[in-house]
């Protein structure tokens, strides 16, 4: 098997991940898995993937993520990791799909807009 290469995206955060055949390896940014994300929630969001389509340990992925906090960095390689599964078994679709791991979050931050302290939120009012 080749190395396969998937994109994610959450927010402002974009994954880029390479999916080869392995030990399961997990490689973030030049560190291991438990290093770049130290709760185990987050772990569990990256390795989400592997888990519902039963191929733990199969596969080393290393994984390069810029942007966002580490919440959206999660999902973003949760996204990239769903896509090259799929790409490796189409059955794998019919795993993933139900749980909403295939789509794209679209939800942004809305900008600042001028005029206005935030987003929404604007300047105390006053009459007098």
């Amino acid at each position: 098997m080749e190395v396969i290469h998937k994109i994610g995206r959450r927010k402002t955060a974009v994954a880029r991940i390479y999916v080869s055949e392995g030990k399961g390896e997990i490689t973030v940014n030049k560190r291991k898995l438990e290093e770049y994300f130290t709760t185990a929630p987050l772990q569990y969001k990256v390795k989400q993937p592997f888990t519902l389509t039963g191929t733990d340990g199969q596969f080393d992925m290393k994984v390069n993520v810029v942007g966002g906090g580490i919440t959206g960095q999660a999902e973003a390689i949760r996204l990239a990791l769903s896509r090259a599964m799929c790409e490796m078994n189409e059955e794998h679709r019919t795993a993933l799909k139900p749980e909403g791991l295939l789509t794209r979050d679209p939800r942004m931050v809305e900008r600042k807009k001028f005029g206005q302290k935030k987003a929404r939120k604007k300047f105390q009012f006053s009459k007098r």
